[in-house]
């Protein structure tokens, strides 16, 4: 399984903020963290990557809206729901200008909110501005690019980008016949030599100890992402 998306929930009601988080852990695919106030969340945005935000517009601190900006000028792009206690087409223009994707008013059933949430990332996951979570680095798959803790980049040709696209995406061992036909396309010249040269340049790159590989593993015939 890929690592659990990370979402951000930002809301003043400590009650609902609480019952959304474990709501979204009981999903299994979401590691829900939370903050009560514009300037609680400024510094859990600083913790690294999230892959979707949760934000409510009306805050002890500021306004939500206002906060989504913020965070899109400086460089966010993963998706950003708000909640509002209101439901007017002011409100809801002004937060999509805001930077927002959708807008959803008090109250709301949780479905709702997790289908829109799901939506949501499907698209993101499909766009030029997807970044994802890989073991210790921020993978950008548009700038073939991998990013550190430290800040430190590895650069990567397109077919590795897209080796570690399928296999962050399918989140299960990947056969190599399957990984060579989706990165190849089906081209008899190419053989699994071809796929297992690229794997081993690949783990030169990306692992501590490439002869013992901890990100990029060998199970069952195939290759696997490890969260």
């Amino acid at each position: 399984m890929p690592s659990a998306k990370r979402v951000l929930l930002v809301d003043d009601d400590q009650m609902l903020r609480n019952s959304l988080a474990e709501q979204l852990a009981s999903e299994g695919d979401f590691e829900p963290v939370e903050a009560g106030s514009c300037a609680e969340a400024r510094e859990v945005a600083k913790t690294g990557l999230f892959e979707c935000m949760i934000l409510d517009v009306g805050l002890p601190d500021g306004d939500g809206r206002k906060l989504a900006r913020e965070f899109r000028e400086s460089g966010i792009t993963c998706p950003i729901i708000m909640l509002t206690a209101a439901d007017s087409d002011t409100d809801t223009i002004e937060g999509l200008q805001s930077g927002a994707n959708d807008y959803i008013a008090k109250p709301f059933r949780f479905a709702v909110l997790m289908a829109r949430l799901h939506a949501h990332l499907r698209s993101h996951g499909q766009s030029e501005d997807a970044v994802y979570k890989i073991g210790p680095y921020t993978f950008r798959p548009s700038a073939k690019l991998l990013i550190d803790a430290k800040g430190k980049r590895v650069r990567l040709t397109e077919k590795e980008t897209n080796i570690l696209k399928f296999l962050y995406r399918s989140g299960d061992t990947v056969p190599r016949d399957t990984l060579l036909h989706e990165v190849w396309g089906y081209n008899p010249a190419v053989t699994t030599h071809t796929l297992e040269t690229h794997i081993y340049r690949l783990r030169q790159k990306i692992e501590s100890s490439p002869g013992q590989a901890q990100l990029l593993v060998t199970e069952s015939g195939g290759y696997r992402l490890m969260p």
